[in-house]
């Protein structure tokens, strides 16, 4: 329905009930009065719908629609595999809980009207659900288990806390073990399962991909595209034509390299560097996907339909064709290719004192990996060093100017999470074989702070420009978080600073700095940045706290993001003069849309890419089980803690298999402490871990605690 009809409707709705003559009715009733003909019954519906999840209307408990007394309240109820659950209220920053007694049937993700029964200051509010207003799930990835006449479905989700009855005749012929994907037919009541019917089978768990292809259909990812589509790339040349390149700033002759990974295959940037006295001339050159991506096409709807690339250990979701992400869109060494560039002119102090955004064509000379880069800078490798001759004065350069970039970032109290991110590599048929911290080098780090310097530029530009625009925003963190993280460092010895009205991210960074090096560095650093707010698209720009930029924006992955792709346009449209007022209303309607739509699809994606993760180390280390690793608590709770190998893997100690004592957790100093041993187990500590067992459908890793006398056999 088009934004306006339905704020249209919506008025027309909201007036009606509030007239003074309005009785309560149920929708039906309401749709016989005003006439509305049955085949709007739904339009009708969803008006109700958008009323309710604005607060304005209620829904009693026989179904009639009244007027909002403040009542109730509506939100998306998140269920726990426990059975109850949290209802989150958009604008609210606190959600409410809700006892398993009172979810009266809710499902993860189900839009609910929840009243407020207990509101204790200092406690979080708990609530019971009145009404479910849509269901959030139509379908689920369940296991099949068969019987003699029936079968049910496991969901994979465990929040989804119940089976659901398959008939015979809607199995699809499925078999125990089969993965499947399950459309509820009936939701169930108290005491009667949910009821569905098989739409997909997986695979067999044991099956290859079947695993992954699970999460997959769990976050409803789209792996294929239209045929219509398809036809729309093949139409794309696969060569740079004269036209193309008319008018572009012709840079062909510059110097330019990629520095990437060593699978990498879609490159969307390079860089050229010079220097030009006491200053570097850097030149952040961006792939043109626009070009080839117009507005409103299938390709482009699609894009923004996906939102963003989705990288899973064993395969990427694209959010464009491999055809033009790997081909045209690419930065390939030798091909011409169009880009848009952003031309900077950088003094000794890193401030960007001059710059230059053009629509340009560019050939890159050379394809360069992180690992040879590193060789050529870092460990001075003499036959890197000779291979790539020519390019060394300019790679030692670089190293100069991100140094010098990533000192003043600092220097403003730019936040660096310094986070070991997982490689998982796997066999052929799927199956982990190692996994370990990817590495973060001097290559990775000149690649980051020159796309960083060249977002920032950008951002900043369009901002003065005062032209609609797609912002990468970073909210400040609320105070109380911040203050409870002030009480668990100040156990360990520190401090940060909390100013009158606001808190400057220069103190995290000082204390992030403090850290550095220490046993505590991983676990404070991890609260730090869970009392952080999430970054997300936004059409004002409030700034980048952790950046401690004023102005940040996504400019330089256009082939894997949308925003990106979405900034590209406005800025060819402003450098070909077409930016005027219809363009301008054009971006200020659409942008709003992009940038929620765009937030949200890069969470779903971030949350795939973590269950993918999990799953894959539950598998590695069910091979493990009985082996001892030395590894680093990360985190303490009430019921164990949680130890961090140097692997990345993390598995739970419960406090049940403790056996020497009786434990008891401390909320103020954050560990567990024995009765009688005294014998404490808290955040930082070095401690050898037996694997003992690993759940793969809830995707946990159970240790327990070995003696060090007993740790002989202890892996590195």
């Amino acid at each position: 329905m088009e934004k306006e009809l339905l704020q249209k409707r919506k008025e027309t709705i909201y007036q009606f009930i509030c007239d003074e003559f309005y009785v309560p009715m149920k929708a039906k009733e309401i749709a016989a009065v005003l006439s509305v003909p049955k085949d709007m019954r739904q339009e009708l519906q969803e008006v109700l719908d958008a009323l309710l999840a604005e607060g304005k209307i209620e829904v009693t408990s026989k179904g009639k629609y009244v007027k909002s007394q403040g009542k109730y309240l509506t939100g998306t109820f998140t269920a726990h595999q426990r059975g109850f659950g949290f209802v989150t209220v958009e604008g609210q920053e606190e959600d409410i809980f809700i006892p398993e007694s009172q979810t009266h049937g809710a499902f993860h993700m189900d839009t609910v009207q929840v009243a407020i029964v207990s509101e204790t200051s200092g406690k979080r509010r708990e609530g019971t659900i009145t009404k479910i207003l849509s269901r959030g799930t139509a379908s689920i990835v369940c296991t099949f288990e068969k019987s003699k006449t029936f079968g049910f479905a496991v969901p994979d989700n465990p929040k989804f806390g119940t089976d659901i009855f398959i008939p015979q005749e809607r199995s699809k012929g499925a078999v125990s073990g089969h993965k499947v994907v399950v459309e509820i037919t009936d939701f169930g009541r108290e005491g009667r399962k949910p009821e569905g019917k098989v739409i997909e089978i997986l695979g067999h768990v044991n099956d290859p991909g079947t695993d992954i292809l699970s999460i997959v259909r769990a976050y409803q990812l789209p792996v294929e595209f239209s045929e219509k589509i398809m036809r729309q790339v093949e139409n794309v040349s696969n060569e740079v034509s004269a036209a193309d390149m008319a008018g572009r700033m012709d840079l062909r002759e510059w110097t330019t390299v990629t520095i990437d990974g060593e699978d990498a295959k879609d490159l969307d940037d390079a860089i050229t560097l010079s220097r030009e006295g006491d200053c570097y001339r850097l030149g952040v050159h961006i792939a043109d996907v626009a070009n080839y991506v117009q507005e409103h096409s299938a390709l482009d709807v699609e894009a923004l339909s996906r939102g963003t690339s989705v990288y899973l250990v064993d395969r990427v979701i694209p959010m464009l064709p491999h055809k033009l992400s790997n081909g045209i869109c690419s930065l390939n060494a030798g091909e011409n290719r169009l880009a848009l560039s952003c031309l900077m002119t950088i003094d000794q102090k890193g401030n960007v004192i001059d710059h230059t955004i053009a629509e340009t064509v560019i050939r890159v000379d050379r394809r360069m990996s992180y690992t040879s880069v590193r060789k050529i800078l870092e460990d001075r490798d003499e036959a890197e060093r000779k291979e790539y001759e020519e390019l060394v004065p300019m790679f030692e350069q670089m190293e100069e100017l991100a140094a010098l970039l990533r000192k003043k970032r600092m220097s403003r109290g730019s936040i660096d999470f310094d986070f070991p991110e997982s490689k998982i590599i796997l066999d052929d048929r799927g199956n982990p074989i190692e996994i370990k911290p990817y590495e973060r080098n001097v290559a990775t780090k000149i690649i980051e702070d020159f796309m960083l310097i060249a977002n920032e530029t950008v951002a900043q530009d369009y901002f003065w420009q005062e032209l609609p625009f797609l912002y990468r925003v970073h909210d400040r963190p609320d105070k109380e978080k911040i203050k409870k993280l002030g009480t668990f460092i100040h156990n360990f010895g520190y401090t940060i600073k909390l100013g009158q009205d606001e808190f400057h991210p220069k103190e995290l960074q000082k204390l992030l700095q403090k850290i550095d090096g220490t046993p505590e560095e991983a676990v404070i650093s991890r609260l730090a940045l869970r009392s952080m707010k999430q970054a997300k698209y936004a059409t004002v720009s409030t700034g980048h706290f952790g950046l401690a930029a004023s102005f940040y924006c996504h400019f330089t992955s256009p082939i894997r993001r949308y925003p990106d792709l979405q900034i590209h346009r406005i800025i060819k449209d402003n450098l070909r003069g077409r930016m005027n007022a219809k363009k301008i209303q054009h971006y200020e309607k659409l942008l709003p849309e992009v940038a929620e739509h765009s937030s949200k699809m890069e969470r779903r994606a971030d949350e795939a890419e973590r269950e993918t993760e999990k799953l894959k180390k539950a598998e590695y280390m069910a091979d493990h089980i009985g082996e001892v690793f030395e590894g680093v608590i990360s985190g303490v709770t009430e019921w164990g803690f949680y130890v961090e190998l140097p692997n990345t893997i993390e598995g739970l100690v419960h406090i049940a298999s403790l056996a020497e004592d009786y434990f008891h957790y401390s909320e103020s100093t954050c560990e567990l402490i024995g009765e009688v041993t005294n014998i404490r187990y808290k955040l930082g500590q070095k401690v050898l871990v037996r694997a003992v067992n690993v759940d793969n459908i809830m995707r946990t890793i159970d240790f327990q605690i070995v003696k060090s006398e007993e740790g002989t056999e202890k892996r590195k």
